[in-house]
């Protein structure tokens, strides 16, 4: 199938926009990272134009430009390949890493201003670069390293080989924070697309899936089918064993239908106890033996109605697909005698999930993100004064204060084990801004003290004073970092004047070669920051009302208990809503939920909370109800209670436009201390609720029934209810 135009970027057949835009975010950044070296070198040569070799320079620095250049502008087009991605990363690496090799041997060799250009470029392509082409790259700047040290100029002894492991330390710890903060990404990414709850596919998850394998059948002719399926009066389980057995049984559900699946398969639940299951290279006969297998593999707690539609068969694209499978579910319901699952088979289901019901691990928490930006500067010192200590022992025999050295070398390198030792207790201590303040601070001066000791950053151990600032800038906040790699600038600079040993364009060049790191490296992980909160929000929203899911509900509500003066839970059921999904469909179903959560939205407090558990049960969470006051003679508490109660009823009628639902109250410190108990209490409330007003529109029912049946029967001599009292 040919290539699809999507704007400025040509999709291939079953390649994601996103995926595609990921890669041309990738291109670009090597293009932008592999001018930067060119164009410094650039400023330099015309600087120091009455230099040998200026011209060449400027032609080298000119051709590693224009590749560049070329590189963005083909980048949409290039994106869409996977092939021609990896070329475009390899080609445009090389050219980046053979130009400032070359610059560098134009400039007198690894000892010059532009010495440090190669070991620098790997270092700005190791946050960029995919892992598969990484090695590669790292390997052929090794060899563009290697022929600048035997064809340039000789360099001070031991001067290379700092160098190398200096430089080789920074671009592997960024290189690995880098990594660490796409493995969360990605893993982040994965909880947007997952139900909290079951661990099947979220909505959003769910259909992305259902749209790549479509555009991958589309390409190989091959058949897909998706299969509806709704469990059984599940209303029912949660009417009489409450939300925390149906919940229990919809995990069983979902761990059921995953166990069931093959690699390339998915299931996913659409809401409440609907779910789907995407089977690819299963064809109409196929379909059928699956809605068995799976029908069998439920039935034993969860029996279900089930629907399937086969592409091509019985629908071209999703919704045709969808429509199909859910006549079919309907028929399935409408022909067969279901019954609810007894008692017997929802406690099973509980039991065999067994701790299994709180196995929703967060997927990028804050403590994570902040162990790593702890740990990895406590890496960076190791690295550094291990470098500085090789160099020390091996090629500083002689040397005056060889023993100081020695000695900086051994504080640095253990306060910086010391510091990645306890980098996980340090992450969840309100000490950790201080002591890391305070590393910073004796990390640097550690540096600046050898650098000094050996003679000036013109040294060899010179360059491991700025070595540190790019990882910075890619693990902390900008706040924070970017006065650090000031103040380490300042300091390079107070060094190279006190000490002296270097001249004006090498400490300018060494300068300005970090700051376009730091900047690189700033930008790389302010972009890692905004995915990573635009990935946060999705996975904890739900994707079909636009509130928050349990996980985020959750999250808020231990967020809210901490501050809030006063807080109470709301927990809402939408009566009959099972009964529209039957008779009306799903998507009926859809728009009232999605009505129910933005009636709720408006009629709260705009400090309030609301969030759907699932299906029609949604939870308010009011942030700020007054102060506690005695318990009343019913056993509410009394200002915040009452508040609670006109909330409640505030909600409700406004709900009641359109839906009768139920609802239970429960406070905070007074009918529980955290989300599970207030929410047990809540929910056995709201079922108090539910029986009182069935009980009420029954007996209203009866009685109007027996006034009219009197009234069709006068001869029967019986009194006709009345309005109004009898008279005495």
């Amino acid at each position: 199938m040919p290539a699809v135009t999507h704007g400025r970027e040509v999709l291939m057949p079953g390649v994601s926009v996103g995926a595609v835009r990921s890669r041309r975010r990738t291109l670009r950044a090597i293009a932008v990272n592999g001018s930067a070296p060119a164009l410094l070198a650039a400023g330099y040569a015309t600087v120091t134009w009455s230099d040998p070799h200026r011209g060449a320079m400027l032609a080298v620095a000119a051709t590693m430009v224009l590749a560049g250049v070329l590189l963005w502008t083909r980048s949409g087009r290039l994106a869409g390949s996977r092939r021609g991605r990896l070329v475009a990363l390899l080609a445009g690496s090389a050219v980046t890493l053979t130009g400032s090799a070359v610059l560098a041997l134009l400039d007198g060799g690894v000892a010059g201003p532009l010495g440090t250009l190669v070991p620098g470029s790997v270092m700005l392509l190791a946050i960029v670069l995919p892992p598969a082409a990484f090695p590669v790259v790292g390997a052929y700047s090794a060899l563009a390293y290697a022929s600048v040290v035997f064809w340039g100029d000789p360099a001070p002894a031991g001067y290379a080989v700092v160098h190398v492991l200096g430089f080789a330390g920074s671009a592997v710890l960024c290189r690995r924070h880098a990594a660490v903060l796409i493995g969360l990404r990605r893993r982040l990414a994965d909880s947007s697309r997952t139900d909290p709850l079951t661990g099947c596919l979220n909505r959003r998850g769910f259909d992305e899936r259902v749209a790549a394998a479509l555009a991958g059948a589309e390409r190989t002719g091959e058949p897909v089918t998706l299969i509806l399926l709704d469990l059984d009066h599940f209303k029912t389980v949660n009417d009489s064993h409450g939300h925390r057995a149906g919940d229990d049984l919809l995990t069983w559900a979902g761990r059921e239908l995953r166990a069931g699946l093959r690699g390339p398969d998915a299931a996913g639940r659409l809401g409440g106890d609907e779910f789907a299951l995407l089977l690819t290279g299963t064809d109409a006969g196929g379909a059928a033996s699956a809605v068995d297998r799976v029908r069998a593999r439920l039935n034993r707690c969860a029996p279900s109605s089930l629907g399937s539609a086969t592409f091509p068969y019985d629908a071209t694209d999703a919704a045709g697909l969808s429509a199909a499978a859910d006549r079919r579910l309907y028929a399935d319901k409408a022909g067969r005698d279901r019954h609810a699952p007894s008692a017997a088979a929802v406690a099973e289901a509980g039991a065999e999930l067994g701790e299994q019901r709180s196995n929703d691990p967060e997927p990028c928490s804050a403590p994570t993100r902040k162990r790593h930006a702890i740990a990895d500067p406590g890496w960076m010192a190791v690295a550094q004064t291990g470098t500085a200590a090789v160099y020390v022992l091996l090629f500083a025999g002689g040397h005056p204060h060889r023993s100081g050295m020695v000695a900086l070398c051994f504080w640095g390198f253990a306060t910086g084990l010391a510091l990645v030792a306890g980098a996980d207790r340090l992450s969840r201590s309100r000490l950790a801004r201080p002591l890391m303040l305070a590393f910073a601070v004796s990390s640097f001066l550690s540096c600046a003290a050898i650098a000094a000791l050996d003679g000036g950053v013109a040294g060899p151990l010179g360059i491991g004073m700025l070595l540190a600032v790019p990882l910075l800038m890619l693990g902390l906040r900008r706040a924070i970092a970017a006065p650090v790699a000031v103040a380490t600038g300042a300091l390079y600079v107070t060094v190279a004047v006190t000490v002296g040993g270097a001249s004006l364009r090498y400490v300018v060049i060494s300068l300005l070669a970090t700051a376009a790191a730091a900047v690189a490296t700033a930008t790389q992980g302010r972009a890692a920051a905004r995915q990573r909160e635009l990935l946060t929000a999705l996975s904890r929203v739900d994707a079909l009302t636009g509130v928050l899911n349990r996980r985020g509900f959750a999250e808020r509500f231990t967020a809210e208990t901490g501050r809030a003066r006063g807080v109470a839970l709301l927990v809402f059921d939408l009566d009959g809503f099972k009964q529209l999904n039957d008779s009306a469909g799903h998507a009926a179903g859809d728009e009232l939920l999605r009505w129910v959560a933005a009636t709720l939205r408006r009629a709260a407090q705009p400090h309030d909370v609301v969030g759907r558990l699932g299906g029609d049960e949604f939870v308010v969470l009011l942030t700020d109800v007054g102060s506690p006051g005695a318990t009343d003679d019913a056993g509410l508490p009394g200002a915040i209670g009452d508040t609670a109660a006109d909330a409640a009823r505030r909600l409700r009628t406004a709900l009641a436009e359109r839906t009768p639902a139920s609802v239970g109250a429960a406070v905070l410190d007074r009918d529980g201390d955290d989300f599970d108990a207030l929410y047990a209490v809540a929910d056995g409330r709201l079922y108090v609720d539910k029986s009182d007003r069935v009980r009420a529109k029954n007996a209203a029912t009866s009685a109007t029934t027996q006034s009219a049946a009197r009234l069709r029967n006068p001869a029967r001599n019986e009194p006709v209810a009345s309005f109004t009292a009898p008279s005495r």
